[in-house]
């Protein structure tokens, strides 16, 4: 008896559709985790500086933010497995893009297709986090979410890897070298200049491989049975609604929690090799495997959270997750070495590394459940109010670049006193955790 009353995890006779979705979240890590390689590679290769990098993230989340509505005005009309299948084509399209980029050794190229497969990305975000939220009973959201995002920081461990062992080359010229190769004149202007070549086209192999993997991950999900979440007359009677949609503050209190989120993320992550090489003498190839680290606690904190879910409330845990990295957030900025009149630094530089990479575990949670609870209750407006929380996701594509601003700036130099960006966003979350996150408004079961 007890079996018929309890609520289903996984809708049955779904379990292998809701497998190969959640290899989706795997899949779209390994570009947004290997942005991260690239903002470094790309101070060398393409002599950028800190802020001209950071608009690697702008590139990507744009894209997001661009087709996040299109994506769900496409799947409210032609359902999920179309939508999925559309934003894998174009998440294909932008990984090619990578050679002509490299070949070129344009940025604008690059920022071309880093902003195609952003496109593309926003289509299976959307997609399969709402997907994953309808694929079984309501009460069991969040933590149903939780346990296929826990696969998408593997995906980011592979990208992460894969960008440390192929992309960065351990090669980090001082300017000293720098002239001695800009001396030396060969067929293709001097030294330098093939030196820089060289480092470009170290980019593209991983893209196109990724590029292939994908498209065979399209025809696996053609291939693959879909529930009829709702039939095609139900669409037409309920298209969802904007305006009807300002009546759930829950909804809008998650779409300003994940505009926050995303800046603290990628902001932290973007910057955690710059971050290491200030502060250590560590080179780009050790620093980047401290990245691989980095998302192997962010898998860790993704499971382990999960499990914890079991007992305490999905937005309370987030709540309490949210003020332990706002202490952490703030030793990161008290033991850099910009900060050494604290003396925290001299103490030993993993002080500050150690705080930012445990942000890390604290936040993974955080995706998942912005987005379940801001889409609970909405019925028939849940796709175009989960495309509004997938467009929130440019709140990463804003804060960070402003994190390389405050860097930048005379005061400061430094990557460390940035860190008041997710500190703030912190904040934010802690907000809507506690207070703005409790389901309002004529809510559906």
């Amino acid at each position: 008896m007890s079996n018929v009353n309890k609520p289903n995890f996984i809708t049955p006779g779904y379990v292998f559709t809701f497998a190969l979705v959640t290899l989706l979240f795997f899949m779209w890590a390994l570009p947004n985790v290997l942005n991260d390689v690239l903002i470094k590679q790309f101070q060398k290769s393409l002599e950028l500086s800190r802020f001209e990098a950071g608009l690697i993230q702008t590139a990507i989340k744009l894209g997001y933010f661009c087709l996040a509505i299109p994506a769900g005005l496409f799947m409210q009309r032609f359902g999920y497995k179309s939508g999925l299948l559309t934003g894998l084509m174009v998440f294909a399209v932008g990984c090619f893009l990578f050679y002509p980029a490299a070949t070129s050794g344009i940025y604008f190229v690059f920022l071309s297709g880093i902003f195609v497969i952003g496109s593309g990305l926003s289509f299976l975000e959307l997609g399969a986090n709402s997907f994953i939220t309808s694929l079984g009973d309501s009460a069991t959201a969040a933590r149903r979410l939780n346990l296929a995002q826990s696969f998408n920081p593997i995906g980011g461990i592979t990208g992460v890897t894969l960008g440390t062992l192929f992309i960065f080359s351990g090669k980090e010229p001082s300017p000293e070298e720098i002239a001695e190769m800009k001396a030396q004149i060969t067929a293709t202007g001097n030294a330098y200049t093939d030196f820089l070549q060289m480092e470009n086209s170290r980019v593209w192999p991983t893209y196109i491989i990724i590029g292939v993997i994908v498209l065979i991950v399209a025809v696996l999900i053609w291939k693959t049975k879909f529930p009829k979440v709702e039939t095609s007359a139900d669409a037409k009677k309920h298209k969802g609604s904007f305006k009807t949609l300002l009546k759930y503050p829950h909804w809008y209190g998650a779409i300003i929690s994940q505009f926050f989120y995303l800046g603290a993320q990628l902001g932290t992550w973007s910057y955690l090799i710059t971050y290491v090489q200030e502060n250590s003498p560590m080179t780009e190839k050790q620093a980047g495997f401290l990245l691989v680290i980095n998302m192997i606690i962010f898998m860790v904190g993704r499971f382990f959270s999960t499990f914890l879910m079991k007992w305490i409330q999905a937005t309370r845990l987030m709540g309490i997750y949210a003020l332990i990295n706002v202490a952490l957030a703030a030793v990161v900025i008290l033991g850099s070495e910009w900060a050494s009149w604290t003396g925290i630094h001299s103490l030993t530089h993993w002080i500050g590394i150690g705080a930012m990479m445990a942000t890390t575990f604290f936040m993974s949670l955080m995706y998942p459940t912005n987005f379940a609870s801001g889409v609970k209750g909405l019925g028939p407006h849940a796709k175009l109010g989960a495309s509004m929380l997938v467009m929130s996701l440019i709140g990463g594509a804003l804060l960070t670049p402003l994190i390389g601003l405050i860097a930048e700036a005379s005061w400061a130099q430094a990557v460390a006193p940035g860190m008041i960006i997710p500190i703030i966003s912190y904040c934010v979350i802690c907000w809507f955790a506690f207070f703005g996150s409790r389901p309002r408004g004529p809510l559906y079961e």
